[in-house]
């Protein structure tokens, strides 16, 4: 009975976050080269506009700090920032402009789904996708705020940031230990897991369309094109027609 305890954590902190970046890759990458035409957002502007608008504007703006807010906070090592700032100053940061964009992104979501759930026109030309993915951020989110009391609890010594940074950075560098997590509190695991599902559910919704975001930066740094006119070889008397560059 003690085993099976360890066994399920071995599974979900050592095992499954690499059967989830591997979909998560691969994934991705069978369908941009299968189905391109399903790589979209499928937005319902043209139904309604109503609440999308600062729905849409408030979940993405959360929802992109929080991603790189968490890429940053996890994956930078203690070394690094540990002469410029103090491990519980930056959990005071984290707390108070993740908990801002949290909020913000919650409020944003909220909306989306409300309008995906509620209004008609949009409920039926919906994908069941679309309204799962929609509710499972949701949740995540709704876990994430209530890991703000106990964040701010331990901001003290920020004992457990600093544990799950260490898993998050062992897992990168192919050290994955499961056992450092053992006094952690179950609202960080569960919040951990199902965002660990997120990515493994991501090449199959309309989350995609995330990758298009990130590429377009690309076009910054892409040379101007060179448009030249074409003179046509006309009998007298013709105009030459106007050329589109």
């Amino acid at each position: 009975m003690n085993a099976a305890p360890g066994l399920v954590q071995n599974f979900f902190f050592v095992i499954y976050p690499y059967i989830c970046l591997a979909v998560f890759f691969m994934g991705s990458l069978a369908r941009f080269d299968r189905d391109q035409y399903t790589w979209k957002s499928d937005s319902s502007q043209m139904l309604r506009t109503g609440t999308l608008r600062w729905g849409s504007n408030l979940f993405h703006i959360g929802i992109l700090f929080l991603f790189f807010g968490h890429a940053a906070g996890l994956l930078t090592p203690h070394f690094i920032y540990e002469p410029f700032i103090s491990a519980s100053t930056k959990q005071t940061v984290a707390i108070v402009t993740g908990g801002t964009a949290g909020v913000l992104c919650f409020i944003g979501l909220s909306l989306l789904l409300y309008r995906r759930i509620f209004d008609p026109r949009i409920r039926l030309t919906s994908h069941r996708t679309d309204l799962a993915i929609l509710i499972i951020l949701w949740v995540q989110l709704c876990l994430g705020l209530l890991t703000l009391p106990l964040s701010f609890q331990h901001r003290a010594d920020a004992h457990q940031m600093l544990i799950l940074a260490d898993w998050a950075q062992r897992i990168v560098t192919l050290r994955p230990d499961a056992g450092m997590l053992a006094g952690i509190d179950w609202q960080f695991k569960t919040h951990m897991v199902l965002g660990m599902t997120i990515f493994l559910l991501f090449p199959f919704s309309r989350l995609v369309h995330v990758w298009s975001g990130f590429a377009s930066v690309v076009y910054l740094f892409r040379p101007y094109q060179v448009a030249r006119s074409r003179r046509l070889n006309l009998p007298p008397g013709h105009n030459t027609p106007p050329t589109r560059n």
